[in-house]
């Protein structure tokens, strides 16, 4: 009995060093290894889906680097005057642009006795913006905001912008070149019947009034 129970015993082991050899596990192994899992409440195919999910938020990440890659070099080879972005430290997700009143987004703004009058308030002024992007870029737009204090009707004090194509106007078409060229010509053709800041978009019709405030704020 004795030699036939050792005999059993070492086909076991023979059997588990042969499972082990070829990347498997024996039986006892498996059993206590899922016994570990319970005790600290993993399920094990949660875990499994968990490690999938990972493979694939690499991947997608991925894809959303090699985009940003590919746009940054389009913005920096444009030529476009007055917009600039690039990448914050090391952090491929996060940018910081700049944009400059431009002479050519001249403003049409209503006066009194008169039909129209040409306005440059926001010209020879550089402000500095941010923008996040998301792990489901480009199909969801960047959180863009204004850094320097800008003061605009469709700005807020904390410089969150409202702009349609930032919101439910967003095309994964759209690029960093396009969000900056949209916000430079925002500055100078506000859309004062939404606006976020009514203290602007009531100053809009006088340009020597608003230009007085928006300077003012820039000096704080």
């Amino acid at each position: 009995m004795t030699s036939h129970g050792c005999a059993v015993i070492g086909c076991c082991e023979r059997k588990c060093r042969f499972e082990l050899r070829h990347g498997g596990l024996c039986k006892k192994e498996k059993r206590s290894t899922t016994l570990e899992m319970a005790s600290q409440n993993m399920d094990p195919a949660a875990s499994t889906a968990r490690k999938g999910n990972e493979r694939g938020n690499s991947a997608t990440k991925g894809s959303v680097t090699k985009r940003l890659q590919q746009e940054l070099m389009t913005l920096m080879m444009s030529g476009d005057k007055g917009i600039s972005a690039f990448p914050e430290s090391e952090n491929l997700f996060k940018w910081v642009g700049t944009i400059d009143g431009a002479p050519g987004t001249d403003a049409l703004v209503e006066q009194p006795m008169a039909s129209t009058a040409c306005t440059k308030v926001y010209e020879g002024l550089r402000f500095r913006v941010s923008l996040d992007f998301p792990d489901g870029y480009p199909f969801h737009p960047p959180q863009v905001k204004f850094v320097t204090p800008c003061f605009h009707p469709n700005v807020d004090e904390q410089g969150f912008i409202c702009l349609d194509i930032l919101k439910d106007k967003w095309s994964a078409l759209y690029d960093v070149r396009t969000i900056l060229l949209s916000l430079q010509s925002l500055l100078g053709e506000p859309n004062n019947e939404s606006p976020l800041n009514t203290k602007a978009a009531d100053l809009w019709s006088n340009q020597e009034a608003f230009k007085t405030h928006l300077l003012s704020t820039l000096q704080k």
